[in-house]
């Protein structure tokens, strides 16, 4: 099963990936150089960076291939060699490594890559929420083999995003509403909405892309025994009763359901998670704890991917309407960029294995 009507094969699409090694299992564009969002213009759409993430088997031999056929894509880090860059895409983060502003058919690109076994790590359990949180929105597919586990895995991400908005969200809503909810479940607290990003959002990937959001949702909802799903009318009814409730939270991912283990739990307890989640759901306040135990590491690494991808740009001198947004801030962030990568840096050398002078390396990460 792919992700539903949301595949595109056009020849634009086509010549960019025509540009790196074919070894991908999975290749999505994704943001508002994609889709439409609210306040934008097709011509505005055209000049917006477009993103890209590749997923790949084997990442130090896609790394290899990719170096030798577009080495410029890659910053001070290409000297380590892949296997280095592989080690740092896998240690740190959300295991994605990515190239910016990239030049391609007349556009500039930013692409991610991640190994195969990190996405379907992260769609199922949500650890970092980062890429299985964009795959909760509309994405284009570009390309999808026929890796099976990948494909439940895409399945049960957005199965995943419906409960826990459903836990959130009251007995009776709008389409709309359970779209926005699905939308802003990696984006809450996110540091880009905080500095930068235009606050609305959410709101504005939703209301511009509704069609998008049935198709890619609509036989779930159909299929889901927890509501009631009335396209018609574009309403939903959901069981929250406490044993409704318990069912869905029993269905969440494992981090989410840890993360509101640590909260409900008090220290010494030790009870187990089946126990907790029983309390939980018979709580009153089920969907704000819920909401409180969002995984709060895809917030961290949005602060880190985006001073990284910064520090490049001001180094290039380029930047795309969100960057103008955020440059008047440019000069404390980045100040904050580069002590939160030394600080970071050296807490990797600390806990990790890696040799010293490779993980100083991500240091210069930003040199072109």
């Amino acid at each position: 099963m792919t992700l539903p009507a949301l595949q595109n094969s056009s020849v634009f699409y086509r010549k960019i990936l025509s540009r790196f090694p074919q070894d991908i299992s999975l290749a999505f564009a994704y943001g508002s150089a994609v889709f439409r969002q609210t306040g934008s213009s097709q011509g505005q759409m055209g000049k917006n960076m477009l993103d890209f993430v590749f997923a790949v088997d084997d990442p130090v031999t896609w790394h290899t291939m990719n170096l030798i056929e577009n080495r410029k894509h890659y910053s001070f880090l290409k000297f380590l060699g892949p296997k280095h860059i592989s080690s740092i895409q896998n240690d740190y983060g959300a295991g994605v490594y990515f190239n910016t502003l990239v030049s391609a058919e007349d556009r500039v690109i930013k692409y991610g890559v991640i190994s195969t076994d990190a996405l379907i790590n992260d769609l199922l359990h949500w650890k970092t929420l980062y890429v299985a949180g964009r795959l909760h929105k509309p994405v284009r597919i570009l390309l999808q083999n026929e890796n099976g586990k990948l494909r439940a895995a895409l399945v049960r991400n957005l199965k995943s995003a419906v409960i826990a908005s459903f836990l959130m969200l009251p007995e009776s809503f709008s389409e709309e509403d359970l779209f926005l909810q699905i939308a802003g479940l990696s984006y809450s607290g996110d540091f880009r909405m905080v500095i930068g990003e235009d606050k609305s959002k959410v709101s504005n990937i939703v209301k511009d892309n509704m069609p998008h959001f049935r198709k890619l949702y609509n036989n779930i909802l159909q299929e889901c025994p927890q509501v009631v799903y009335k396209p018609q009318q574009g309403r939903l009814e959901v069981d929250k009763s406490p044993e409704g409730q318990f069912t869905q939270l029993m269905a969440l991912p494992c981090t989410l359901q840890q993360q509101i283990t640590r909260l409900v739990d008090r220290p010494g307890k030790n009870r187990d998670v089946e126990e907790i989640l029983l309390q939980v759901a018979q709580d009153p306040d089920c969907g704000s704890v819920v909401q409180q135990g969002k995984p709060a590491s895809s917030r961290t690494l949005s602060c880190v991917r985006t001073l990284e991808c910064d520090l490049r740009n001001v180094k290039c001198g380029k930047w795309n309407a969100s960057e103008q947004r955020f440059r008047p801030h440019m000069f404390g962030v980045f100040i904050l960029g580069i002590l939160g990568k030394t600080l970071h840096a050296m807490n990797r050398i600390i806990a990790k294995d890696v040799p010293n002078v490779y993980r100083f390396s991500v240091l210069l990460d930003a040199i072109p």
